[in-house]
């Protein structure tokens, strides 16, 4: 996602991440892997279960295209960390196209 971030700034595509973490280790994870997006604690669990993501103390990891509506476009089960961003550039760029004929 780091690597592809300049792409998903020209689509206008807000990107950030959600963890039931502290606030504080997610700064240290942002610094450490310099993390151009934001993210989000969830020490209450109430994202992570209103997306049914929750499972304990952690979370499946998934990603959601979400419009500017609020409308889910695209639900992400699995994640591949060396390929993701490129994954959700491509679908987008087909999604724009499809929904603008």
């Amino acid at each position: 996602m780091r690597d592809n971030f300049s792409g998903f700034r020209k689509k206008n595509i807000t990107v950030f991440g959600i963890s039931y973490d502290s606030v504080a280790s997610q700064k240290s994870f942002r610094d450490k892997y310099n993390l151009p997006f934001m993210l989000l604690s969830d020490r209450n669990h109430k994202v992570g279960k209103l997306y049914g993501v929750d499972r304990g103390l952690v979370t499946t990891r998934k990603t959601f295209l979400i419009r500017q509506d609020g409308q889910i476009v695209k639900i992400y089960e699995n994640v591949s960390v060396t390929t993701h961003g490129e994954d959700i550039l491509d679908y987008w760029t087909q999604y724009k196209t499809d929904s603008q004929q």
